[in-house]
């Protein structure tokens, strides 16, 4: 066995044989150990099911990046490789034939990683923005009209339909559960006005193997995907039908069933979490994405970044989709940061990306399904920032006149209104009609108001429902802690609701 030990300049200049000091045995048993932990570290990859077909250690894709020693002794232990596959390099100097190119390549530039960095004599700073901004896709204009030259994913009239009434549904649920809140029926509530075609358009682009992990404007894509009216306020009214058991603040939806990961308060969790399934995801083979939206705001937060670089790293098949509202509760995107937007946060972290026209149903359906087809076949995420206006107050703790002016929500609620826009283009294309508006709109109003009625009246989840999912088997101190509660609800029943099953 031997070693190649390095001078100053790292050009290989003298063998070392072992055998030749008392420490050789020494070190030999070290390098010994440390393999053998080596071994047991990458046999965890080795043992997944069907994980070895693409990522074994013959695989081109993985074997042509391995430095020469390092892949005769993967071979030699049988060991199969991480499933990472973007460019690796070792040094500047690996693989160049002989000292004479090599000095006259390292006079040009160096192999660093990511590629080849070119070396030039003058000092120049990179420009803290870019001169022209980061152009934003879009398909009709506020007029429901395709512009010239439009390129967009066909939609026929079955999807189309569909997409504009759930849109009407989601809009309508926000009318009537924010009056809920307002007549004290349920303690919180938060709308997507004006918001409307990200939330229906993405959802509808997507299949029902993607994972969602929503922030908590994104009730449309649950709606989207089946989940019905009665239990939306069964979750609102904290009954014992709602998913969450009861535990969860209003609107905060979840669901197993439909691929809806539970909504959480806190800012750009969930965008991490996403890069997790993905990465999952591609490990399984699976022939799914993972999706995560958030706000401007939530590209603020240090999660944002650290997942779009493990995203980019691993190359794992996620759509990040960032709902630019404008503004992040009462902080202004101005307020936020000063690079263009969020777009070009992807570009810095090797994340493809795009700018979308957020209030164009058509754009974001185009957007998605291209960004899903490229994320899973090509192993890749993909950033889409969509353009849009946060009609509604943040929450119902919210009052967003006190920091924006009313002129400026009221002209995106006219000028900008994503729901008529695609109106528009529906009743263009023969699709919709007056009667049919009014038809979609009484129904729903009935069927919201009877949801309401029939929540209102369920109890809620029995008191012991707030000791279980904690322990498989409870131990004595909660035992007692739930005995204790009982009696005092007993005791005090004036201080409790009256449809708690004690």
């Amino acid at each position: 066995m031997q070693l190649r030990r390095s001078n100053n300049n790292g050009i290989n200049s003298k063998k070392i044989h072992f055998g030749e000091s008392p420490n050789d045995v020494l070190f030999m048993r070290l390098a010994f150990h440390t393999m053998r932990k080596f071994v047991t570290i990458f046999s965890f990859f080795k043992s997944r099911k069907n994980f070895s077909s693409s990522l074994h250690r013959n695989s081109p894709r993985y074997s042509n990046q391995l430095h020469p020693n390092f892949r005769n002794l993967t071979q030699k232990c049988d060991l199969l490789l991480p499933p990472l596959s973007s460019h690796r390099f070792f040094s500047d100097i690996a693989g160049n034939p002989s000292t004479l190119n090599r000095n006259l390549l390292q006079d040009q530039g160096i192999d660093f990683p990511g590629g080849r960095v070119e070396f030039v004599p003058e000092m120049k700073f990179i420009s803290e923005s870019v001169k022209e901004r980061i152009p934003c896709y879009r398909v009709l204009d506020d007029n429901g009209q395709p512009l010239v030259g439009h390129n967009f994913v066909q939609v026929s009239k079955e999807v189309a339909v569909k997409m504009y009434t759930d849109m009407v549904t989601l809009r309508s649920m926000d009318t009537i559960f924010y009056e809920a809140q307002r007549q004290g029926r349920i303690s919180f509530y938060v709308t997507t006005i004006g918001e409307e075609a990200i939330n229906i358009a993405s959802a509808a682009a997507l299949s029902m193997n993607d994972v969602v992990f929503p922030q908590y404007r994104e009730a449309g894509v649950l709606l989207w995907r089946g989940f019905t009216l009665q239990e939306f306020a069964n979750q609102l009214f904290s009954n014992k039908y709602d998913n969450g058991k009861g535990r969860q603040m209003p609107a905060h939806y979840g669901s197993k069933k439909h691929n809806y990961f539970t909504i959480a308060s806190t800012i750009a969790t969930q965008i991490s979490h996403a890069v997790g399934a993905a990465y999952s995801l591609k490990m399984d083979k699976k022939d799914a994405c993972a999706v995560t939206y958030f706000g401007d705001g939530g590209s603020s937060e240090g999660d944002f970044h650290a997942a779009l670089n493990f995203a980019a790293v691993t190359e794992s098949p996620v759509i990040f989709i960032c709902r630019n509202n404008g503004w992040a509760i009462s902080t202004p995107i101005s307020d936020q940061f000063r690079s263009d937007g969020v777009v070009v946060k992807g570009q810095s972290y090797g994340v493809r990306s795009i700018r979308v026209d957020g209030n164009d149903a058509l754009a974001i359906y185009s957007a998605v399904q291209a960004a899903r087809q490229m994320s899973i076949t090509e192993e890749r995420p993909i950033l889409i920032e969509a353009l849009t206006y946060r009609v509604g107050h943040h929450s119902t703790s919210d009052d967003s006149t006190k920091y924006r002016p009313a002129s400026e929500i009221e002209w995106w609620r006219v000028a900008r209104d994503p729901v008529a826009r695609f109106r528009k283009w529906l009743e263009n294309n023969g699709w919709w009609n007056d009667l049919a508006e009014s038809e979609l709109i009484n129904n729903l109003r009935q069927q919201l108001l009877h949801t309401i009625q029939v929540a209102e009246s369920v109890e809620k989840p029995p008191l012991e429902e707030a000791f279980r999912d904690v322990y498989d088997v409870p131990p004595s101190n909660l035992r007692e802690q739930e005995e204790w509660l009982k009696e005092i609800v007993k005791e005090q029943p004036q201080e409790y609701p009256a449809n708690i099953s004690v």
